[in-house]
């Protein structure tokens, strides 16, 4: 039975809530905006304890997997988090992984502002368990969930004594684990470059368990109901529930509670989006699925697999037919570019050539060449970055190329599709950043810029810098300053503002079934 009603916590922008079912994750929020303690006590109920051994057997018999994107075992995790205390002797960290710096993504801010008690409660009891240090809940910036989290850790006594609260930067890189646990220690927020195993090493040198809020919701889901109750919905090979977040085009975007199993076309349709030319599944390093076949894919990992597509950290961005889908697709092509870290080339480099090969061909200016470059050097960067960012991204622009197929035949050939472009798939705006800024009137050519900064600023056939349509990331501030202050002309400048998207675009220019929250 499918219901739905908006109830949300109206002054955080937060999604409405949907359910396929019988609630499980989303259990009371048809009837409050936020679970407070008490609150949760009623509709939960107490969570009772496991040790270790028990909570990995209880895992390892429903497969249940993280929510954060891998779909690791979470068994696994636990039993290399024991192995290394038993090797090291130092009682481990828990961490709440709750900075979802995937722009498509809203349910684990939902679940921390509206049901902290489930996501803490779940932590609680993998900390006990583990007999832990204490448990950290990482959390964005100035997002959403600081405020509620933080209270609901104060309200607490046992929280209090055991959880910390971390804020780390807004970034798309800094739910990356190593680097997620670099800023928890109070470094940057960065992948370090090569690869260490946190159940070995992470917060404060201890083996950590680090997994996101919807994998320890999940664990205390299973707590509650045990292996049997668990899976008595979803698949025999994946059992339970998951939530998926949907926008795009979605004409009622919502954070959906779906088990396993269900229809994509099923939760498009119950989102208003079920007319859709593609869908983006896995978030922007994540892959596109045709929208005819996309309808009849199963809610899993493997059935999306099988299709081409990934579940991922489950986000769902189905895209109309109103749109330019390759302004869409070069607009976020443009922001993970400008996301890179700056440790290493396929980043650097890679990333920004890629953009700027998706952009002539979105302008005409470029053809098939460069539609042949863009996927080239996708291909490049697959396998030598220093973290899964140039290969996310890889997949998502070899995706598109492969699914907008008659979208790029009219701009490579014709004159353009002649659609705007509406804006589908979300973008962070980004107050206060930085965005070189070039006078025509005064540039001579001189190349200087482009020597200086060649990661924002490429030289033409005749010398002429060539401006990336990007942020100027802080790594690269440095640089960007120096390129300007240099200049013998006086053309450059830096102008603050998010990069604005591709133009518009022409060829030569109690749980109870059924109910809703």
């Amino acid at each position: 039975m499918v219901n739905s009603e908006v109830n949300t916590v109206s002054s955080l922008s937060l999604p409405q809530v949907m359910r396929v079912g019988q609630a499980r994750l989303t259990a009371g929020l048809d009837r409050f905006g936020q679970l407070d303690m008490a609150t949760h006590r009623e509709v939960f109920g107490a969570f009772p304890q496991y040790t270790a051994v028990q909570l990995a057997d209880m895992a390892g018999q429903v497969d249940l997997r993280g929510r954060g994107g891998a779909g690791f075992p979470f068994y696994r995790k636990l039993q290399a988090v024991l192995d290394s205390v038993r090797t090291r002797h130092r009682q481990p960290v828990v961490v709440i992984n709750g900075t979802e710096g995937e722009p498509g993504s809203a349910k684990d801010k939902l679940l921390l502002v509206r049901s902290p008690y489930l996501v803490l409660g779940g932590a609680l009891i993998v900390a006990r368990a583990l007999d832990a240090y204490e448990v950290v809940v990482a959390v964005a910036e100035g997002g959403a969930a600081v405020a509620p989290v933080t209270a609901a850790v104060r309200a607490d006594p046992q929280l209090r004594r055991l959880v910390r609260v971390a804020i780390v930067p807004e970034k798309f890189v800094s739910g990356e684990s190593s680097a997620l646990v670099s800023s928890v220690n109070g470094n940057e927020a960065v992948p370090p470059g090569r690869k260490t195993r946190t159940s070995v090493r992470g917060v404060r040198g201890r083996p950590t368990l680090l997994a996101n809020a919807e994998t320890f919701a999940q664990v205390g889901v299973l707590a509650l109901l045990g292996p049997h109750q668990y899976a008595s919905t979803g698949t025999d090979s994946e059992p339970g529930t998951t939530l998926l977040t949907v926008g795009g085009s979605a004409t009622r975007p919502a954070v959906v509670e779906v088990p396993f199993g269900l229809a994509l076309g099923d939760v498009l349709d119950m989102c208003g989006a079920s007319e859709c030319e593609a869908v983006l599944v896995g978030g922007y390093h994540g892959a596109w699925l045709p929208g005819g076949a996309a309808m009849n894919v199963p809610v899993s990992r493997a059935g999306m697999a099988a299709a081409g597509g990934a579940l991922g950290a489950g986000i769902v961005l189905p895209l109309s037919e109103d749109t330019c889908p390759l302004g869409e697709v070069t607009a976020v092509a443009w922001y993970l570019a400008g996301q890179s870290t700056g440790q290493c080339g396929p980043c650097k480099l890679g990333l920004p050539q890629i953009a700027q090969a998706l952009s002539s061909v979105l302008d005409g200016s470029g053809g098939m060449a460069a539609m042949d470059a863009a996927r080239r050097m996708a291909a490049a960067v697959r396998g030598r970055g220093a973290c899964s960012h140039p290969d996310g991204t890889a997949t998502f622009v070899l995706s598109a190329l492969d699914v907008f197929t008659h979208d790029l035949a009219a701009h490579v050939f014709g004159n353009g599709c002649r659609r705007p472009v509406r804006g589908e798939l979300p973008l962070p705006s980004a107050p206060g950043s930085l965005k070189l800024e070039l006078d025509w009137t005064r540039c001579e050519g001189h190349g200087l810029c482009g020597r200086i900064v060649p990661e924002l600023i490429r030289l033409d056939n005749h010398g002429y810098p060539v401006l990336m349509d990007m942020t100027v990331p802080s790594w690269l501030e440095p640089d960007a300053r120096q390129a300007v202050a240099m200049c013998p002309a006086l053309a450059l400048r830096l102008g603050q503002g998010a990069a604005p998207r591709p133009a518009p675009t022409t060829r030569r220019l109690a749980i109870g079934p059924g109910s809703a929250s």
